[in-house]
């Protein structure tokens, strides 16, 4: 892969991360520099280290990983994204509202949104990347990208959230929703 491929497979994964890191910023309406660390790092990190654990697993797993992979990230995105729906439809008065600051959200965010990122690690495999040395880079650039992006994502979504105070939670849940439909359809059809 020439290093313009790699940048703009990079950019491609990001996307998630950076739609999922918006709505985390409207939704908390705020700054908070915790989060935004957590939400870089988390999505930065698991984009990153999802198509090392492809490649490592080809040789091994390689039918067994395509297999079931979009649909753990619909599930978790689907679950993610409901309990936003559903918290968000209760009311202001509500005690429990989905939180996105909290870090076993971000995590699960984290995982759900790269998880399609698996297969790029088996595609690394099946175009002859045979060696650890041959992965640091474009690990480094899907790692640096998705965490780029995803702390613009938080900082436009508080931007937006500070501005326009509409009842963001449900349509940040349908979000969620919308994405883990997405990466299903596209492997169920693709």
């Amino acid at each position: 892969m020439s290093s313009l491929e790699i940048w703009l497979l990079a950019l491609a994964l990001a996307m998630d991360c950076l739609t999922v890191a918006v709505a985390a910023g409207i939704i908390q309406r705020r700054w908070c520099g915790r989060t935004a660390f957590w939400v870089t790092l988390s999505f930065g990190l698991f984009q990153g280290l999802m198509p090392l654990l492809g490649w490592m697993c080809t040789r091994y797993l390689h039918g067994v990983i395509e297999a079931f992979d979009h649909w753990i990230a619909f599930g978790l995105l689907l679950f993610l994204g409901g309990r936003m729906v559903y918290e968000g439809m209760k009311g202001e008065k509500s005690e429990h509202h989905f939180d996105p600051s909290d870090l076993w959200t971000i995590l699960l965010l984290g995982i759900a949104v790269s998880i399609d990122a698996l297969a790029i690690g088996i595609s690394f495999a099946c175009v002859g990347i045979a060696g650890l040395n041959e992965m640091i880079f474009p690990l480094l650039v899907i790692t640096l990208v998705s965490g780029v992006l995803s702390l613009l994502g938080y900082a436009v979504g508080v931007g937006f959230g500070k501005r326009f105070r509409l009842p963001v939670e449900p349509l940040g849940g349908l979000i969620l929703i919308a994405i883990g439909c997405r990466i299903l359809y596209e492997h169920l059809m693709g």
